[in-house]
């Protein structure tokens, strides 16, 4: 089953979101240049964001096929005498 394009692309969002956030925080704490903090947390996240998303797409081919995916145990018959039958 494929993850559908729609899931994909809000995950990507919320995933740049996080990161645009932590690697503005990383630079700012690393430089104490809110330029240069911008700057990295502009660039590096957008390069990494694009690349998770042909990641994700990636990923969603190795989901198993519903056909190929084993019935539940549920749909096994029970063992012992058949139930009887009325009418």
């Amino acid at each position: 089953m494929r993850i559908p394009f729609s899931l994909s692309l809000a995950k990507t969002g919320t995933f740049a979101a996080v990161h645009f956030t932590v690697a503005f925080s990383v630079a700012y704490l690393l430089t104490g240049s809110l330029g240069i903090a911008s700057a990295i947390a502009l660039i590096e996240p957008a390069a990494n964001t694009v690349a998770y998303l042909f990641h994700e797409r990636a990923w969603s081919r190795f989901m198993p096929e519903p056909h190929r995916v084993s019935p539940p145990a549920a749909s096994v018959p029970p063992a012992g005498p058949p139930a009887p039958q009325v009418g």
